[in-house]
Order: C-alpha cells, then structure tokens, then sequence
C-alpha cells in the first residue's frame, strides 16, 4: 500500500513553472510517469505528460458550467439578494477519457523497464477539482489503466495529482481500483532522475510452436510470446558477469550489463507433439534490446524483475503495431498468398500455404529524453529515425532538437517469424532435404558440366578396366602357350 510519493524535485517544479507561464487553458489533464511497486510503500515520480488535443483539435480536459440549482436562480429585480445565482458556484472537469487512454497506451510503449504510467495529474483551480465529482476522477484513471495492464502484477492502486493554480500548491490522493475511493498522501520532493542505476541486456530467443486449428495471427503470437514470457521468468541472470544472489547489493553506479541464463528445456520438439488439429507452424526467433532502471532505496531484484517485463512488453507492443498498422490500412481483397505480393502476417490462413511466409517484427531504437534517461520507439522496414522523433515530439511532447548521432539502435537485425504449412509440419525435415537437393536454375549450368566430367570419367575407368583385362588375358595365353611348347 502506498504511503507516500516522492517526485522528482527539478523535474516536476520546472514543468510546473513552464505550464503556469505558457497560458495554458484553465483546465489541463495528462499523464503520470514513474513507478509502483508491491515490494515499496513509496511511489515515485520521473515525469508529468499533458495529452495534446484530440484529431479534431479539441481539449482533453475542459470546463463545464455547473448547472442552475432549482430554487436560487432569481430574476434581476428579485430584491437585496436578486444577485445569487449558480454562475457563482465553479465550473466542473470534464473529460475525454477515450483520448487519455489512448495516450497513455501511446506512451506506455516508449517507456522502459523500470518506468510506467501509474496515474493521472489535473490542473485546475481548486474550487473546479472540488466541485468534481470522486466518481468522474475515478473513472478516468479507471480506463487508463486498463488501457496500459501491468502484465503479471496485481498491485490495484494508481495516483492522482492535482496541480492547483488558484491557489498555488500540489495535492495527491491514492485511487483504489477496486473501490474507486480516494485517499490522501503525503508528497515531497527528492532528486530521483539523477539517481537512477541502468541495467542493459541483449536477450536472444527462439521457439517452435504447433499452430492448431487455423488460429487467427494475433492467437498465434500471443501463445508464442506466452511461451516466452515464461522462459524468461525463469531465467537465472547474471550482472556484470556474476551470478545474482538475494541480497546482492552494487555499489558502483555506471551502467550495467546483464546475461540471462535460460534453464535447460525439457519439453518435446515440435516434430515429436502430436499432428493431430495441426494447421501449420510457427518459428519466432531474434534478439531484444532491453532497458530497466532502478530508483534509490529500491533492491537489485527490482532491476532484474523490471528488465524482464521490459523484454515481454518489448514485444508486445511489436505485436499491437503490426495489428494497428493492419487495422488502419486494411484495403486488401485477398487472402491468396502466391498471387498478392503485399500480404499482410494477419491475413495468412495457414492450411492455405504453399510455401514458408516470413515477415519482420518493428525494430526498436533509444531516443535520449531526461537527465541521461532514454524513452524508445520502433521502426517499421519503411520507416526512419526521423518518422519515430516525430512521434515522441507528438505523444511525449519532447521539445530537444535532437542529432541522429544520439539515437541508438542497438538492434542491428530485426525479430522475425516464419509461418509454415501443415505440410512443412508433417514432411519435416525431409521435405526441406528435397528442396535444398533440388539445383537452383542458376545452378543448372554448372550441375551438369558436372555431371558430364563424371560422365567421362564413368567411362575411361571402364576403358582402362577392358585394357588391363586384354592384357592379363594375353600375358596368360603367352604362359600357356610357352608351357606346352616344352612339353
């Protein structure tokens, strides 16, 4: 249960400073970036990020007069007290609670391990967050988290910061998701971003798995990164190059480099499970580049927990591009895939293959943001550096200019998956023996020069064979002959 937020102190009062003197509209809603943890009674604070306004260019958070209450509005001649009406009670939030969400899934892709959304903060006067109802607050940071889960964690509290201008001062509450009740908290200030231990790994994966069925492309990925997520849980690590134990502790406060140990794997290959429902098969290998960092006063086990969602989440959020990309620009017809050369991984239908269909996962870069931290985003075949810098400009509102130079791509080759038929399944490896014995038409050429000199070579054997046969035969018949001559 949390007890208390720590913010970052810089961090948080400079942004504070730039909304108040930027004539920002009287009523602003965004995001709370930091972390949330089971094992801690503090949450912490990094970041605060507004939500732009929607497509249509409207706020998503706005005020909204109250309305009159029966029995005081009067009429202008009313006498002495004619001037009371409900235009002296405060305007109340409202909200685009869709809009947020979809923020906060925005962002919630391009954060690392280590850091999540875990709330929401509201600028507004204090008379208007007042007159609000708990229940209307509650519900937006409701949606947001559901639109951002934390995979494998239960922990059911979120935050709501209130940034009051009129008066000027800071307020928090805990929401409780299942209740949806509000509770005050102490807050204060800390250096946090500058305190920060990064933990880095390169995490390499391959899995095989039966597609049963016919199962939709989204099913098949979800299963396959589940398998996934599993291996890695259970991964032993080691950091710096030694063996993490309970209570090991790191004084050193550089960056550093973690190896997973994967346990052996015990369950059947793929050739041995039984074919019976099989509709094709599924081989996802690659490489991620993972990132976590660790807050002070927490414990190393929290690195290695949060570097390992990050490779889970990592790819996930491949996945829901590629489903979003799919989604925007669905305009194709067909589903054959020799005829359509621009088939999309979604619309496979895997009893219809003819041949292994391979596609890319979006490769994932770091993009400098606060105090030496980094954010990611990820890049499509077609897509550049530019195309990601512009994104993060839009949903994490970074303002830097920044050089190509100091974005990192430490992913040199991009995760991949080959969906096979039924057939690839059954034949195994004999069939892919076929093929690859069968010459490329570039090939042919130069198979049967080889095949001739074998030929030619087939056929001085057999010449010299005869010679040296008429030769043993005539060297017996002189033998022969000599020896009845003396007779």
């Amino acid at each position: 249960m949390v007890k208390a937020v720590v913010a970052d102190e810089a961090r948080i009062k400079a942004f504070e400073d730039g909304v108040a003197s930027s004539g920002a509209p009287r009523a602003q809603v965004g995001l709370v970036v930091g972390k949330l943890s089971a094992s801690s009674d503090r949450a912490l604070v990094y970041s605060l990020l507004p939500t732009p306004p929607t497509d249509a260019g409207e706020p998503a958070c706005s005020l909204r007069a109250a309305a009159p209450s029966a029995g005081k509005a009067k009429s202008k001649g009313g006498g002495k007290g004619g001037a009371t009406s409900s235009s002296d009670a405060p305007p109340t939030l409202q909200f685009d609670v869709d809009w947020v969400a979809e923020h906060a899934r925005q962002v919630s892709r391009m954060l690392l391990g280590g850091m999540s959304v875990i709330g929401i903060y509201v600028w507004a006067s204090e008379g208007s967050f007042k007159a609000t109802s708990p229940a209307v607050l509650s519900q937006v940071i409701r949606v947001v988290s559901q639109a951002v889960p934390w995979y494998g964690s239960d922990f059911d509290e979120r935050l709501l910061i209130h940034l009051s201008y009129s008066p000027r001062r800071w307020a928090c509450r805990i929401c409780e998701m299942a209740s949806g009740s509000l509770r005050p908290c102490d807050f204060k200030f800390s250096k946090l971003l500058t305190s920060l231990q990064t933990f880095r790994c390169t995490y390499n994966f391959e899995t095989r798995l039966n597609v049963v069925q016919a199962e939709p492309f989204k099913k098949v990925m979800s299963k396959a990164i589940s398998h996934l997520t599993k291996e890695v849980q259970n991964a032993k690590a080691l950091i710096d190059g030694v063996l993490f134990l309970d209570g090991m502790t790191i004084t050193s406060e550089s960056s550093h480099k973690v190896d997973f140990l994967l346990p052996f794997k015990t369950n059947l290959p793929v050739g041995e499970c039984s074919l019976e429902g099989v509709a094709g098969l599924l081989l996802f290998a690659g490489s991620v580049s993972a990132l976590a960092y660790l807050g002070p006063k927490e414990s190393i086990l929290e690195a290695i927990s949060d570097l390992k969602a990050d490779i889970i989440a990592s790819l996930r959020s491949r996945l829901d591009i590629i489903l979003d990309d799919d989604e925007a620009d669905d305009d194709l017809a067909t589903n054959d895939v020799e005829n359509s050369l621009s088939l999309k991984a979604t619309q496979v239908i895997f009893h219809e293959l003819r041949e292994p269909y391979s596609f890319s996962f979006p490769r994932r870069i770091l993009i400098p943001w606060l105090d030496g931290s980094y954010i990611c985003d990820y890049l499509q075949q077609s897509e550049t550096t530019k195309d990601a810098l512009e994104r993060c400009k839009e949903v994490i509102s970074l303002e830097t200019d920044l050089e190509d130079s100091s974005i990192l791509e430490p992913e040199v080759a991009a995760a991949s998956a080959t969906l096979e038929s039924f057939w690839d399944v059954v034949s195994g490896a004999s069939s892919r023996a076929r093929a690859r014995a069968e010459p490329s038409p570039k090939d042919r050429p130069s198979e049967q020069a080889n095949s001739s000199r074998r030929a030619q070579g087939s056929s001085f054997s057999i010449l010299a064979a005869l010679f040296v046969l008429l030769v043993a035969l005539l060297v017996g018949y002189m033998f022969a002959f000599s020896a009845n001559s003396k007779t």
